[in-house]
């Protein structure tokens, strides 16, 4: 009986974990990240060093009146994110 119960808690925190995830971004999403990646390389490279991803994206908003017109372009693009639930 032990067993069946802990059989049972592993499956719902499994379960728990599985749905906490974010869903796969759509072809679409990944097509415009691919287009910033590729349109702002140099910007990127150029005004935030080393950083990558999520980091880098903050990087160049954040200097959004340094970046080149393709960036610009590119990063318009990008669907916007939901609002938060409060």
């Amino acid at each position: 009986m032990k067993l069946k119960s802990s059989v049972l808690v592993a499956a719902v925190l499994f379960a728990a974990v599985a749905q906490a995830q974010p869903p796969a971004p759509s072809p679409e999403v990944q097509a415009a990240r691919a287009a910033v990646q590729k349109a702002c390389a140099a910007d990127t490279k150029t005004l935030c060093g080393d950083k990558a991803g999520h980091e880098a994206m903050v990087c160049l908003r954040s200097n959004a009146d340094k970046i080149s017109a393709d960036c610009k372009d590119a990063m318009a693009k990008l669907p916007k994110p939901p609002a938060a639930a409060h």
